[in-house]
């Protein structure tokens, strides 16, 4: 059995400046590590470690305490790959300039003219950002294919970064000088990582039922157990409104959700018993879970902490976020003998490729295989 610690790391201030918290479990060895990590102090009224944002490496943190525990970054709202590239590139920056800024801006107003997420938009300017402060010695016009696989090679795949990453970059660059920049870039020619085939994480129906028990906060309770309920993103419980729980005909909606989005989830005489439980105990005004503030939209910070209290509480070892719980809903959709077609529909997936991954984790089709070893 895996006794690895959970390290979590969040976004706060501290004495006004942005900070990296590190919270965990005491354990004498991860706290004399930390100690001696690099830029670490002791906050006694966080009661935690923190690090300062502007020099936090997420790829060098991960090297140094994945041997010793489980690192939970989904706390880090404000953090992307491309804040630490933007800290540790070395010295050959440019500085901003102003034809850097309106680049900037064009590449900015052309993804919100074609209706980017705000998310996207900040991830492409950000990588973009980081581009454009690297002297190519060149000027952009002037750039071809094989100056995009240098920086590529020197800045993403040379210092760590992730496959998803750096899929990210080749968008954004791809976009850039086919939209904003004409060069002598073949766009077309650019090619992507190999894509990456990792299995999602799930938990059994055991580890499900601990965790959705373990909040005595009825809130609490009740946003845990709508995720798993109806298979929802974070984003997605967040921006419920009250309108969106139709209980005559038994659906949830989610509205404009990841692509822009709408569709209608079953919900069943339990979960809807437990909506009406919360709505009369705390009666929401605006959205469906609200924060401290009538009117207020519950914080994905807020949410998160929820989670790390109740996966404590629950006794599980293991790193869990908010999407396992989407993975293991799906999962036991499919081990129940739900066809995937409706497992794709439920999920909001564009392709039925993202949904079938479920079935390289599903245990009711793997426990049918019989080893060969048995036979000996």
């Amino acid at each position: 059995m895996n006794n690895k610690a959970n390290i979590f790391l969040e976004n706060d201030t501290h004495r006004g400046m942005p900070v990296v918290l590190v919270r965990f479990p005491y354990n004498p060895e991860i706290t004399q590590r930390i100690k001696n990590y690099r830029n670490s102090q002791w906050s006694q009224t966080k009661r935690c470690w923190y690090l300062p944002f502007d020099t936090f490496n997420l790829v060098d943190f991960y090297q140094q305490f994945r041997p010793l525990a489980y690192i939970n970054y989904e706390g880090l709202k404000n953090y992307s790959e491309s804040a630490t590239l933007e800290a540790n590139k070395g010295n050959n920056l440019k500085p901003d300039n102003c034809e850097t800024n309106e680049l900037l801006t064009r590449f900015k107003a052309w993804l919100t003219h074609k209706r980017y997420s705000p998310n996207s938009i900040k991830v492409y300017t950000d990588a973009l950002r980081n581009f454009l402060s690297v002297d190519q010695g060149k000027p952009l016009n002037q750039l071809t294919n094989d100056d995009i696989v240098s920086y590529l090679n020197k800045y993403i795949v040379l210092k760590g970064y992730s496959f998803a990453y750096q899929n990210q970059v080749v968008s954004a660059l791809k976009l850039f000088f086919r939209q904003v920049v004409k060069t002598e870039i073949r766009v077309e020619s650019i090619n992507r990582p190999r894509r990456e085939h990792k299995l999602p994480n799930v938990l059994s129906k055991e580890e499900v039922k601990a965790i959705l028990k373990a909040p005595t906060n009825l809130k609490h309770r009740t946003m845990l157990s709508l995720i798993y309920a109806c298979g929802l993103r974070r984003s997605e419980l967040l921006n419920l409104r009250i309108g969106d729980v139709d209980s005559k005909r038994h659906m949830l909606i989610i509205r404009n959700s990841k692509g822009y989005k709408d569709r209608q989830v079953p919900i069943s005489d339990k979960t809807i018993e437990m909506l009406r439980e919360y709505y009369k105990a705390y009666r929401p005004q605006t959205w469906l879970f609200e924060g401290q503030y009538k009117g207020e939209q519950y914080s994905e910070t807020s949410l998160q902490k929820v989670l790390r209290s109740a996966v404590t509480d629950a006794g599980i070892k293991k790193p869990v976020t908010l999407h396992w719980l989407r993975h293991s809903y799906a999962t036991h959709l499919l081990e129940s003998g739900t066809d995937l077609r409706y497992i794709q529909e439920l999920l909001g997936h564009k392709s039925s490729k993202t949904t079938e991954i479920y079935t390289h984790v599903s245990q009711k089709s793997l426990q049918k295989i019989k080893s060969p070893f048995d036979d000996l």
